[in-house]
Order: structure tokens, then sequence, then C-alpha cells
């Protein structure tokens, strides 16, 4: 478990400004993390390739262009870096001093997701349709600030050497206000993103050095309340299908297995090396529905093959990988809690993602990081992926 002494803020120098004031010696630009940056903007091009297979063809979703989600894609991938840029120029410390106004914004956002503003997409009351075709999801936006409420309480006296770690009363506030927007997200109800808030406390928590009994408490009240959820019927009814064919495959193949069987065939039937991009029997035919978000990886499967598989689980560890070298390297307590959330929140998402593309874990509406289409998630994973250029940019020279 970390230390007070590991995690002093004694070795950093004073920054109140944004980190863009470092010296030309020690800039900004030699200091980022390049494997992560590459690896994410190689995800999100493969992405690119992925959504305009997938859609090109489809005229009721493309309004007649066969390049319009590819350039949506690419869109919103250039807002991502510019977000992305701005999180480092400004730096995670400077955030940390705002977190409670993001923190106020994100529940005012969800909360109004449950007014007239919201509309329902694919099942799911989780939106605000902002006009011109685009809409805002604020659940993923709540991934970050629940990452960042939580390591500003729990890091604040330790990282100022007065403990070695967050006290009971420290842990159940941050819990707390972690609660608060995930009740609302329930409501809606966007299971998949509760589940993965869910996977970000617990990331947080054995971060933060917080006592094991919070993680193995937090485990059985998650496991409680999953039953107390279902045995209430908050569930919507296309949720509860969705678990009862992933328990059995061929209760309804036509209708709640439908999207899954539709899945395994496309990536069982890419082989080796796949069919060619544009070439997918499954993808052309438009047989597996929402392809170009939470079924994105099916195309990959088909078209890619095996390899291309691969080649993008290659590029999520790397990704996962440098963020765990930063989580490490970082001397300051807040810093490696912010890491490990965006660890643990880009881990489950992928997992829970590419799992339900093979068929070993249920359907969640949850989109794959980087490459699914999808402003709000791409918008949100940039902006993680800018907290981590922080930690690493603003690191002490010795570390």
């Amino acid at each position: 478990m970390p230390t007070a002494t590991k995690f002093s803020v004694s070795r950093y120098a004073p920054q109140k400004g944004p980190i863009a004031r470092l010296t030309a010696r020690d800039s900004v630009v030699r200091r980022l993390d390049w494997p992560i940056l590459l690896s994410a903007l190689a995800l999100s091009l493969i992405g690119a390739l992925l959504v305009w297979s997938a859609t090109r063809n489809r005229d009721t979703l493309n309004q007649g262009d066969p390049e319009y989600f590819l350039y949506r894609h690419l869109l919103n991938t250039g807002i991502g870096l510019v977000l992305m840029a701005g999180t480092v120029w400004l730096g995670h410390r400077t955030l940390r001093g705002a977190v409670p106004v993001l923190y106020g914004l994100s529940l005012l956002l969800v909360t109004a997701v449950l007014t007239p503003l919201g509309a329902t997409i694919n099942g799911a009351h989780a939106w605000i349709v902002i006009g011109g075709g685009f809409s805002l999801q604020p659940s993923e936006f709540v991934k970050v600030t629940i990452i960042l409420v939580m390591a500003m309480l729990l890091a604040a006296r330790v990282d100022a050497g007065d403990l070695v770690h967050p006290e009971h009363r420290t842990v159940v506030k941050a819990l707390c206000l972690a609660a608060a927007p995930m009740g609302i997200v329930m409501l809606m109800p966007d299971l998949g993103s509760v589940m993965v808030m869910v996977v970000i406390v617990l990331g947080v928590l054995l971060a933060s050095g917080a006592s094991n009994r919070w993680v193995l408490g937090l485990l059985g009240s998650g496991i409680g309340g999953a039953i107390l959820v279902w045995q209430l019927g908050v569930l919507d009814e296309y949720q509860i299908n969705r678990f009862a064919a992933f328990a059995n495959p061929d209760l309804d193949p036509s209708g709640a297995g439908y999207n899954t069987n539709q899945a395994r065939i496309a990536i069982g039937g890419g082989g080796l090396l796949g069919s060619g991009l544009f070439k997918g029997p499954q993808t052309t035919g438009q047989f597996v529905p929402e392809q170009q978000t939470d079924f994105v990886f099916t195309v990959a499967g088909e078209e890619l093959g095996f390899v291309g598989g691969l080649a993008i689980l290659g590029l999520l560890a790397v990704v996962l990988w440098r963020a765990c070298v930063i989580a490490r390297e970082t001397t300051e307590l807040y810093g490696t809690i912010v890491a490990a959330g965006i660890i643990a929140w880009f881990a489950f998402q992928a997992f829970e993602n590419i799992g339900m593309n093979l068929g070993i874990m249920p359907v969640a509406g949850l989109p794959l990081p980087f490459v699914s289409y999808g402003g709000s998630s791409m918008f949100a994973v940039w902006v993680a992926v800018g907290l981590l250029q922080s930690i690493r940019v603003q690191r002490p020279i010795s570390a």
C-alpha cells in the first residue's frame, strides 16, 4: 500500500498555472507518453475504417451519404485530440481545483436527461439531443468526474503528509459523491454505464490505500443491490431479455439473442486473415445491428480476421500498460488514483464490449473505447488520455 512518504508532494515545484509554462528543456512534447498517444490514435483511425465499412451501405442511417459516419468519426476524433491537448495544457492539478464545479455540472446534465430534454435511443433514455444531428450522453462524462471527485477527497490529507491512508469518513464521503450520479444513471436506465462506474469506484478505492474491508463491503453491496434491482423490476424488459439470452443463447435466437448470434457468426467467419475490408458478408448484408457502435468489433473480426482483432487488443494493451507505468511512476497519490480509475474504466469497458461480441458477456450497450462511433464516448476517453498525459508531464524529473 502507498505510504505518506511515497506520495509526498514536496518533490514537486509549485505549479499553479497551465502546464504549458514548463521550460523548453523540459517541454511538454518531450515528456508526453507517446506510446499511449499513438496507440489511442491508431485505435481511433482503425475505428473510422470499421465504422465506415459498417455504415456505408446503410442508407437508413447514413442519410444517403456512404461516407457520412466516416467523416463524423474523424471529426469526433479531432475534437477528442483538442480536448486532450486542453486537458494537458491546464494540467490535472489545475483541474483538481475545479472538480466541485465539474461534478456539479455532471449532476446537472445527467438530471436533465430525466426531464423533457432527454431522449431515448436504442432503448436507453440516456441522451440529450442538441440538434443538427448531434446528441450528448452525459453518463460518459460522469465516469471522468467520479474519478476526479473521489481522487480529490481520498488523496487530500495523504498527499499533504497528514495521513498514511484515507480516513473511513473520507471514504464514506467519496462513496456518497459517486453514488449520487450513479443512482441517476440507473434511473435512465443505463445499466452498462453503471457497471463501468462500479468498477471505477473499486479501482479508485484499491489505489487509494483504503481498507480492504471497504472493497469487500462494496462488492457485497453490489451483489445485493443487483439482486434487489432485479426483484424490484427496475430494469426494463429488453435488459432482462439480454441477460436471459446470455444465460441461454438458444432461448430467443430471433429476438433478444439475435445480436449476439449474428456477432458470433460474423467473427467466426473471418478466420485468420478475414474476408477483406468492405467485403464481409455479415457486414455487407447488414445482419449485425448497431455494428458501428456496440458491435464494431464484429467488423474487425469478419473483415480483418483474427490478426486484425489481435491488433486491436494489442493496441488496447499498450494503452493500459503505459497507464499502469504512469500510475506507478507518479509520486502523488492523487495522480495514482486518477490513473488507476482510468485503467479500471478502459480495461473493464473493453473487456465487456469485446466479450459481448464474442458471446462470453451479456449485451450491455457499451462502446469499445476509441473504436466505436459516438461523440460523447470519444470525447470522454480522450479527456482521460489527457489526464494520464498530464500526470506524466508533471511528474518530478527524477521520477
